[in-house]
């Protein structure tokens, strides 16, 4: 028989400390570049990790804009909505997404990756998304290191 240890280290979510980030989508793959970012929202890195704590880090990205995409996805893909009514369905497609708020089409790609629980809110708070390269939490990212 096993026997089991009782003393093992559990962490709470007062003793969690959260880093911030920042990283660049400058000429970076849209679904690569995403499936980072969401690893570090969900804290998967950190040696504390569990999985019912949010112990995700901030993360800022900026140049949102100048994303890329590979193949075809450009002028094939579209973004689907329905607002409920009967007739309601809305696509837009990523060309006029792109062009009009790139900071969603991050944040889409990302959602999609997080874990479908009460955390993903949680977590998605935690990622700050701009078109340029100006962002307000350059202080926070200074206090960081």
């Amino acid at each position: 028989m096993i026997k089991k240890d009782l003393n093992k280290i559990s962490i709470s979510s007062k003793q969690l400390d959260h880093n911030w980030h920042l990283m660049d989508a400058e000429n970076k793959i849209l679904g690569r570049f995403s499936s980072n970012v969401a690893g570090i929202l969900i804290g998967k890195g950190k040696v504390g990790y569990a999985p019912n704590l949010a112990t995700g880090d901030f993360v800022v990205v900026i140049n949102a804009e100048k994303i890329v995409l590979s193949g075809n996805k450009v002028e094939q893909k579209e973004y689907f909505r329905h607002s409920g009514y009967p007739g309601g369905e809305k696509t837009i497609p990523l060309e006029k997404m792109l062009r009009s708020d790139p900071e969603k089409v991050i944040i889409n790609a990302v959602k999609g990756m997080l874990p479908k629980n009460k955390l993903k809110d949680v977590m998605l708070k935690r990622l700050k998304v701009f078109s340029g390269d100006s962002h307000p939490y350059q202080q926070q990212l200074l206090n960081n290191k």
